[in-house]
């Protein structure tokens, strides 16, 4: 039961984000990370390798949250991961982190989970 609500949640904000994308709303037009402060990038990569890292593992590879390696991310687009990130996903542990990062910081945090933590 839990885990068809998850994939129902799932496939809804999938939804959401292709009707987002065809409508032209996607966060790709918020301007990514290029003018972020080094400290703040610094932050933001902390966040990734504790606060993410403490449900994904320290390495990506997966605990009560599943991997974050660049190949299990292949295909993914860093808008929609962004959206995951700032909203969360509904009924499981993964919570939204809109109100303590922007879209631009979502973005880049995507991105670089893309990319591979090092």
């Amino acid at each position: 039961m839990v885990r068809a609500r998850v994939r129902m949640g799932i496939q809804a904000y999938t939804a959401i984000s292709v009707f987002a994308a065809i409508v032209g709303l996607s966060m790709g037009a918020v301007a990514t990370g290029a003018d972020m402060a080094p400290e703040r990038r610094a932050d933001l990569m902390n966040l990734l390798v504790q606060d993410c890292g403490s449900c994904h593992g320290l390495t990506m590879k997966g605990g009560l949250g599943s991997p974050l390696l660049p190949a299990n991310l292949e295909g993914k687009d860093a808008d929609v991961l962004a959206e995951v990130i700032l909203d969360g996903i509904p009924d499981t542990p993964m919570p939204p982190w809109r109100g303590q990062l922007t879209e631009a910081e979502a973005i880049w945090m995507a991105e670089q989970l893309k990319k591979g933590i090092k």
